[in-house]
């Protein structure tokens, strides 16, 4: 296992070093976000809870009075959907309850870390681009945000201005030169 500190938290590279294993970044159980991100989530949540969950009842109740249970498919959909319904609500009570809200003022822009906007020259290409790097919950590509755990954004942190990070993608080993760092 390798352990990669950073100045706001530290990733560790489990199964990536192992054969047949997916190259994934974990965080330890905290996740980074913006205040807007966390409000958004609490949003969401409330509106599980609120509207999604008793439309999940109805729905069921609906089906049940369609008859026989065993036979009833409607009701096994229904049942199933409220399921997943259940699922996505203790995923994101989860989420909001190991979120650590990160200021823009407080980021370090010494080294690449969550937050941070950072120019890169790819030495492939020699093509320049700017990201920001966020939470995977404010990943938006289209926007230039990319995920900290992305391989991109993983293999970036730590890195310094005037810095090469050699990152593993799909499409094999791709170096990318550290131009500016900016929040």
């Amino acid at each position: 296992m390798q352990l990669r500190r950073c100045s706001f938290f530290v990733f560790r590279q489990a199964y990536s070093m192992l054969p047949g294993k997916n190259k994934e970044v974990y965080m330890n159980n905290v996740l980074y976000v913006t205040k807007e991100t966390l409000e958004q989530m609490k949003e969401e949540l409330i509106r599980m809870r609120t509207i999604d969950r008793p439309a999940a009842a109805r729905a069921i109740a609906e089906a049940r009075e369609k008859g026989d249970l065993k036979e009833n498919a409607e009701y096994d959909a229904a049942k199933e959907a409220q399921g997943i319904l259940e699922a996505r609500i203790k995923k994101l009570e989860s989420d909001i309850a190991s979120a650590r809200v990160v200021e823009t003022e407080n980021v370090d822009t010494s080294k690449v870390s969550i937050l941070t906007k950072v120019t890169i020259t790819n030495l492939n290409t020699k093509k320049q681009h700017t990201y920001q790097i966020v939470s995977e919950k404010e990943a938006d590509l289209k926007l230039g945000k990319i995920s900290v755990t992305s391989p991109i954004g993983a293999g970036l942190l730590g890195k310094a201005v005037g810095e090469v990070a050699e990152v593993q993608v799909p499409a094999g080993l791709v170096r990318f030169k550290i131009e500016e760092i900016t929040v």
